[in-house]
């Protein structure tokens, strides 16, 4: 092999999913076409269950800065505000961030950890092997066991894998200016819903302005082409009846409403993460927050697979998880794009809408399912925690106090024992996989748990029993798992 996994695809999944991989000893190869990383943000604002899943890597702190923490976010433009300050998170806010700021950090970490980034390379073909995949690329060809597409909505990898991508396509034509208004207390800030579609000016930190025009019933006869300054400003005058004065037009872009889901996230060696997975309407930031835990969820289920041949079923799990996910995601996308609509029909549901985000009830719900934080995963048995986010908290030990999200940062499993032992000996052949945290006082409040290394309880204990660990332990770690890595498993 030339590496074990290649990536392909630089933007922020695929440097995400490259520094779990190099994190866990995994040789990575990242592939990216453009020949440096783009000035622009296509995306901004990180959810508050994406922000936690960074914090568990050491990677949320640097993004932190005063002002980038929002209380607070939009739904479908409407007020009032979805209240993230009561979730049960860690990290309750969006944190206002640009892509390019996490794509900076993530390659730093990423290339620290061993993983190897090529630029101005592109993937041309694909043919799987038994054992392993080739990619030919412009560059010449590199052999791994694994290849996964994180190369957009028009994925080469998913084509060449011959993945089915269905879905509908466009019906929206949406542009978007990154630009300087001179006389910003002149313009309306977030967005305008006229009869002909909406406009959207937002100010990003440091004065720079956004808009986005959306219009309904028309599509982009070419979406490749490059957006021209007059055809921006000639479809804000369609839409607002009148014209926006902006200077130093920094970006264009067009983009659409076309929603796709790949039928299978994996094909025999290939895999797909992020938008080579599924396409939506781009509002709120929300493929960017799905892409980065498609890459977290995969991860570390790879780094199994590659170095120590994992159980069948554990790559599945990735499809089986993260699909519904999606499908979920695309579903809500769909929803606020509808109730953009300009239709009297629309206007009298938006009222409608707006009455019930005002309870209280029915905003939190809202708000825990768009940030994510409503995420649980399917894991069967009866515990309560099971399949749910571990949150942070803090155990003593006899060799102090231990945080739950540092204990993660090294990429593999957190056991808690609060029985003094006798959980974690049941746990003793997975060691080096499984970082073991003994609570020095037995007697405190609170159960035994397994912590995936992407943050979900795989197993949960009320009794003071191991019942069932190491059958949690095999699922995901296979039955006699290999030595992956020489630093996991310190018992704390």
């Amino acid at each position: 092999m030339d590496t074990d996994v290649v990536v392909v695809g630089g933007g922020p999944v695929g440097l995400m999913l490259a520094y779990e991989l190099a994190l866990r000893d995994v040789r990575t190869v990242v592939l990216e076409r453009r020949p440096e990383r783009s000035p622009h943000s296509r995306a901004w604002g990180l959810h508050a269950r994406t922000a936690e899943t960074l914090d568990r890597r050491g990677l949320l702190e640097p993004l932190l800065r005063p002002g980038v923490t929002w209380p607070k976010m939009p739904f479908a433009g409407m007020w009032p505000l979805l209240d993230l300050s009561v979730l049960d998170s860690d990290h309750p806010y969006l944190v206002n961030v640009p892509q390019t700021a996490l794509e900076g950090l993530l390659e730093q970490r990423a290339t620290d950890a061993g993983a190897e980034i090529r630029r101005g390379v592109t993937a041309t073909g694909l043919t799987q092997h038994a054992d392993s995949v080739e990619v030919e690329t412009t560059a010449g060809t590199v052999r791994a066991a694994y290849a996964v597409g994180c190369d957009g909505g028009r994925s080469a990898v998913r084509a060449m894998a011959d993945i089915a991508f269905p879905g509908t396509d466009a019906t929206v034509a949406a542009m978007l200016c990154d630009c300087t208004i001179p006389d910003v207390t002149a313009e309306r800030r977030g967005i305008t819903r006229t009869a002909a579609g909406t406009v959207n000016v937002n100010i990003r930190p440091g004065g720079k302005a956004r808009i986005v025009v959306t219009e309904f019933g028309r599509a982009h006869t070419d979406r490749e082409a490059p957006v021209e300054v007059e055809e921006f400003t000639a479809a804000v005058r369609r839409v607002l009846g009148r014209d926006i004065p902006f200077v130093d037009p920094l970006w264009l872009n067009r983009f659409a409403d076309t929603t796709r889901l790949a039928e299978q996230y994996l094909s025999g060696r290939v895999v797909l993460a992020g938008d080579a997975a599924h396409v939506h309407f781009p509002y709120g930031g929300l493929g960017l927050n799905l892409g980065l835990q498609d890459a977290v969820n995969l991860g570390w289920k790879l780094a199994v697979q590659v170095r120590s041949g994992g159980p069948a079923s554990l790559l599945e799990s990735y499809h089986a998880e993260r699909y519904p996910q999606a499908a979920w995601v695309l579903a809500y996308s769909r929803a606020q794009l509808a109730l953009f609509k300009p239709d009297d029909d629309v206007s009298a549901l938006r009222e409608l809408f707006a009455g019930l985000l005002s309870l209280d009830e029915l905003n939190i719900e809202l708000a825990r399912l768009v940030t994510g934080v409503a995420t649980r995963y399917d894991f069967g048995g009866d515990h309560p925690l099971t399949g749910t986010f571990a949150t942070d908290r803090t155990v003593g030990t006899g060799l102090g106090d231990v945080r739950l999200v540092e204990a993660l940062r090294d990429g593999w499993s957190v056991l808690i024992d609060r029985t003094g032992g006798s959980v974690a000996a049941a746990a003793k052949p997975w060691a080096d996989v499984v970082t073991t945290v003994i609570a020095a006082d037995p007697g405190v409040p609170g159960d035994s748990i397994l912590v995936r290394p992407d943050g979900y309880i795989a197993w949960a204990s009320a009794d003071g029993t191991a019942t069932g660990l190491p059958q949690a332990l095999a699922i995901w770690f296979g039955e006699q798992p290999a030595v992956v890595q020489a630093a996991a498993g310190a018992v704390r």
